[in-house]
Formats: C-alpha cells, structure tokens, sequence
C-alpha cells in the first residue's frame, strides 16, 4: 500500500498576519478540549476506511499549532500509532511560532512525541516583523531556535524574502545570521500578494510595493549561495536541507503520494480501491466541529481525481523537487505516460534554452528552470 502521509490541522492563531491567506482564525478563547475530541473522532473516522496503512509522517499545521495543549498532541500522536502502522523512523512534526509562550511549550511537545519543530521565524528585522504582522521579536525568535534546537533532534525554520525595500546586502546577512543557528532545514518563501489579504489592500492602492521580478531573482539566487555556505542544498524550489533531512511530508506532496487530512479545511488525496479521491473538510472551524460530533467527521463530499487531473498534479508538484519526475512512477501514479501528458514542443525547447534535463527515467527543472517554473508549467503542461 502507498505510505500515508497524515496532516493535522489547527486553525487558531493569536493574530492574523496582513499576508495569509491560509484557513487560519483568531478567536479569544479556544476550546481545547472541544477540538480534542472532534480532531480524535475525525481521526478516528478516516482510519476506518483507510485501513492500517503504513504511516510515514504526522504533520501538526495551522494555523498556529504551538496554540494547541501538549496534551491534545499527544493524544492525536498516541492514536494514529495504533490506528496505522507507523514506520521505524516516522517523522513527526508540529509548526511553531516563537512567542516566549510557545517556545514554552515545546518541551510538552517533545514528551508528546514531536521529533521535528518548524519554526515561523519570517524575519529576524525588527521593522519587518512589525510590518508583517508578526507577534514575536527578532531576540524571542533567536530564543526559540536555540531551545528547540536542544530539545529537538531536527529543526526547520522559515523566513520570508523579497520584503519591501529589502536590499541583497540586508538579506545575506540576515540569512548568515539565521543559518549560524545550525537549522538542517530551511524553507524560504518569496513574498507574494495573495487575495483577500490586508495585504493585497495596500497593494491596491500603491502602499505596499514590492522588489521588481530581477530583484526577486538575485535575492533567490543568494539565498541559494548563503545557504550551500551551511551545507543546505535546494531540494526544492523554496526548500534547503542537509542531506537526509528534508521533510519527508512535504515529500509526499511533492512526490505525488497519499496524505489524509484532518481539522477544519484540511484536504487530501488518497488511493481507495481502483481511483484517487480528493478529500476536504469544512473550513469553518466551529461548523467543522458541529459535523464532526453529529457525524464523526467534518468531510465534504470526496471527488474522484480523473486521470488527467492526477497528470496534471503530479507534474506540477514534481518539477518544484530538484530531482525531478521518475516516468515510471509517473504511470504507475497517473496511468498515463510521461511524454503524454507535456506539450512536445515546449518540452523540447525548455531543453535547448537549458531549463529542463531528461534522461530514460527522469524529467527535471534546472537551477534556471526553477526560476522560472511558474511560467514554464503553464506552458509545458496539457
């Protein structure tokens, strides 16, 4: 059976950052012991149908997991081992915010069973931080990574770039600063405007202006130089890790496997008898949990992804990883052969401009393709 990947969604956050626009909702009191349940019971539901699968990795993301109680963690950690047949080295791991009340928590975590943190870092620049929305300082940031750094055997950070006025001298000693932290993962997300967002508002109207496409693209290529000075390679496009810690999750995703998902507005992909069905939950965190305790789950209604559609996924999740698209794999997932699912023409000439390499087995975007990934997906895929 494919190894499932499992994804726990916690909805609740402290305050909503100008630049989400993830399912993610602020709410003066939380009720722990409500969403205990209901995310136990949901858990409880998928298992049903899925089997005891063999269960790779449990991703804790919200949201704001470090919100959650130790308790509930170790509850949801506790019952997925016996629910599915967790492997030797099964990844575990719960995104974190570095509010000095988090990063108290994270011993919790670990006695839970948590053996990676993912730390929301953003920004170690005070001004920054302010601008985005953040709740922490750059020193509480500081703080939590030297905690979690003892008490965890793998930390992942994240950091946002290509910020207002943010200039190539300013992010590479910023990042030096970061990754003297000893990280074995870093995820470095390029600030984009998304819809709905505070953000997107005063772009709108020409309050937010952000570093022009070439600017963007030197500091990407100096992210890459500042982070193989620490032994970090880039696995994917906005992913670096020592070799042998990339994050196996985020693999699944990227490498087209299986993960169920749980909480409000969790979604998933996952193989049930002869098909792959997409699965999602309600948004709405309070309806979510009304379905749950009425029903023993918050689902919608599953889809079955055509064949077509898993092509269609599979190739735009793929070509992100640095290794590329096995084509065997590709039709053992799909169905559908490789070469049949790009458009010949553009995949030939993505070739001469030096943008992709193929060879018997495996399709990959070079260091220049990945720079241009978004363009080039919309032109290379059917």
């Amino acid at each position: 059976m494919e190894p499932l990947a499992l994804y726990i969604h916690w909805p609740f956050c402290l305050a909503k950052c100008p630049y989400c626009d993830f399912n993610s909702h602020v709410r003066e009191v939380v009720p722990q012991a409500r969403f205990r349940a209901a995310l136990l019971r949901e858990l409880e539901w998928e298992a049903a149908r899925l089997g005891r699968r063999p269960l790779r990795s449990i991703f804790f993301g919200g949201g704001t997991p470090s919100l959650m109680e130790p308790e509930t963690v170790g509850a949801l950690i506790s019952r997925a081992r016996v629910l599915f047949a967790p492997e030797d080295d099964l990844e575990i791991t719960l995104e974190a915010n570095p509010t000095s009340i988090e990063a108290g928590r994270f011993a919790g975590y670990r006695d839970a069973g948590v053996n990676r943190v993912s730390i929301g870092v953003q920004s170690l620049n005070e001004p920054d931080l302010a601008r985005l929305g953040r709740q922490h300082s750059a020193a509480q940031a500081v703080a939590a990574l030297e905690i979690g750094r003892r008490l965890f055997p793998r930390l992942s950070f994240d950091l946002i770039y290509a910020r207002p006025g943010q200039t190539m001298a300013a992010w590479r000693e910023e990042l030096a600063r970061a990754l003297d932290l000893a990280a074995d993962h870093l995820s470095l997300y390029q600030l984009t405007i998304e819809p709905g967002t505070a953000f997107e508002a005063l772009h709108r109207r020409g309050e937010l202006v952000l570093p022009d496409e070439d600017t963007a693209a030197a500091l990407y290529e100096a992210t890459a130089e500042e982070a193989g000075r620490f032994g970090l390679l880039p696995y994917e496009v906005s992913n670096y890790a020592k070799p042998g810690s990339e994050s196996r999750h985020n693999l699944a995703y990227w490498r087209y496997g299986d993960y169920a998902g749980i909480g409000p507005g969790a979604h998933g992909r996952l193989s049930l008898g002869d098909g792959l069905l997409a699965t999602r939950r309600h948004r709405a965190p309070e309806i979510w949990a009304q379905r749950v305790e009425a029903a023993g789950h918050g689902a919608g209604e599953d889809v079955e992804v055509t064949r077509e559609e898993r092509a269609r996924e599979m190739l735009l999740m793929g070509l992100r990883l640095s290794e590329g698209i096995s084509a065997t794999r590709f039709e053992q997932r799909t169905g559908m052969a490789l070469a049949d699912a790009i458009e010949p023409d553009i995949l030939v000439r993505a070739i001469e401009a030096g943008y992709l390499v193929q060879d018997t087995d495996r399709l990959m975007a070079t260091r220049e393709g990945r720079l241009r990934l978004d363009a080039l997906l919309g032109a290379l895929v059917l």
